[in-house]
């Protein structure tokens, strides 16, 4: 099996990126229908623990399994309730504020047909939209885009592509042409990235390896935290670095946003942000994780303002590889895992809702006896908004966009 033709440059691994697709001209249908509908995907990169972002505070086994790591409404730093089962992160107010106005919903214990731990793979398959890593240079975005483009419901004169950062995803690479917007400043890989890359290069390229050596050492001179440093447990003394990848974050998705706001400009894009690969040191209620959390909180933010008046037209989806293990590490993180959460946010969405079919925490219960299991396809949630936002018929997303998915079901009610 071979997947080298998605493997990262260096480039891509040392500074990380994000990155926007968009196509120039909205379906036919939609239009003939008076809408002008926008769609953007957005790619946490590194495996989201869905159990930290939304707590299933109504869960029995939910403290036991977490201890004093817990997220719980009465805690030092509350959860904000969703309903009767589930809370929020508190690093995400403006995504709490956009549920209770229903312009967000939230699906948990999803993920893609993948079952395995690699990043890698995992990022293969969640952008390929296959069943199985390296069996396609495309793209599910991609490919529903050219399949509404074939069968004559986007007109491709004057289509454009456009793309934030200096890596093009997967899942928008295909027939379709793309076009890259390089930010001037980029976020730093992690130090556990780094660490990793390091013992990589030392047994496969020595010079690269003295080279990425003698830049972390000039970085840590320097004082700056990297993304994924271990963070202080009180939010209010979040480290200088903070501040840039929250600047990062908003700037990037603020940018995606006025593109897709244009009359004239694209009307469906992706983007990535990386950094959620949380081994050591999470900190859900206060540290790394709250604070990745609340810049993305800030992204959606960027995103409404610069939406403008076609928010209410606007859907954004926000997807990862896979989940994280549902016990805390010995270095107070979390590990490669399974079942996660997908966030819906958009003026467009009939929201206010948390999507979920409760496999439950106790051991038994747990996939492998590690994670969360998955219980929702993350396809099914896909093929809903393409379907319905989109117009994307059900025939294509079953044999083009998302192949050998025809006994998944699109969730139907996403929108309004």
């Amino acid at each position: 099996m071979s997947f080298v033709h998605h493997l990262p440059t260096r480039r891509e691994l040392l500074v990380g990126s994000g990155a926007l697709f968009a196509w120039g001209q909205m379906p036919r249908l939609a239009r003939a229908e008076g809408r002008d509908p926008r769609l953007l995907v957005i790619i946490l990169r590194g495996a989201l623990d869905g159990l930290g972002a939304v707590a299933p505070v109504g869960d029995p086994d939910w403290i036991s399994l977490r201890g004093d790591r817990a997220l719980v409404l009465d805690g030092k730093m509350p959860a904000l309730p969703l309903d009767s089962f589930f809370a929020l992160n508190p690093a995400m107010p403006n995504l709490h504020r956009l549920y209770r106005s229903k312009q967000a919903s939230i699906v948990h214990a999803t993920a893609t047909p993948y079952r395995e731990r690699s990043h890698f793979d995992g990022q293969d398959v969640l952008e390929s939209g296959l069943v199985r890593p390296g069996a396609t240079g495309s793209g599910w975005l991609n490919r529903a885009l050219f399949a509404l483009e074939s069968g004559g419901r986007v007109d491709p004169r004057g289509s454009r592509a456009l793309g934030i950062g200096s890596v093009t995803p997967l899942v928008v690479r295909g027939s379709a042409p793309v076009m890259t917007w390089v930010p001037q400043k980029l976020l730093p890989a992690s130090v556990d990235t780094q660490n990793r890359l390091l013992d990589l290069y030392q047994h496969t390229d020595p010079k690269l390896a003295s080279v990425l050596q003698a830049r972390m050492k000039l970085a840590s001179l320097d004082g700056t935290p990297a993304m994924g440093d271990p963070m202080s447990d009180d939010p209010t003394l979040a480290p200088p670095g903070i501040a840039r990848v929250r600047a990062y974050f908003a700037d990037a998705a603020g940018t995606a946003a006025r593109y897709l706001a244009k009359p004239d400009g694209p009307r469906v894009g992706a983007m990535g942000f990386v950094g959620w690969d949380t081994h050591i040191a999470e900190g859900a209620a206060a540290g790394q994780l709250y604070n990745l959390l609340g810049a993305l909180d800030g992204a959606f933010a960027a995103i409404e303002s610069n939406m403008g008046e076609v928010w209410h037209e606007t859907v954004v989806a926000v997807v990862t590889e896979f989940g994280r293990t549902a016990r805390i590490n010995g270095t107070q993180g979390t590990d490669h895992g399974t079942g996660t959460v997908a966030f819906l946010v958009g003026g467009a969405l009939a929201g206010g809702r948390v999507i979920a079919d409760w496999p439950g925490l106790k051991p038994a219960q747990l996939f492998e006896d590690r994670d969360l299991k998955p219980t929702t396809d993350l396809r099914a949630v896909l093929k809903g908004l393409l379907g319905d936002h989109l117009r994307v018929e059900e025939n294509l997303l079953a044999g083009t966009v998302f192949p050998e998915s025809a006994d998944v079901r699109p969730i139907g009610g996403l929108v309004g």
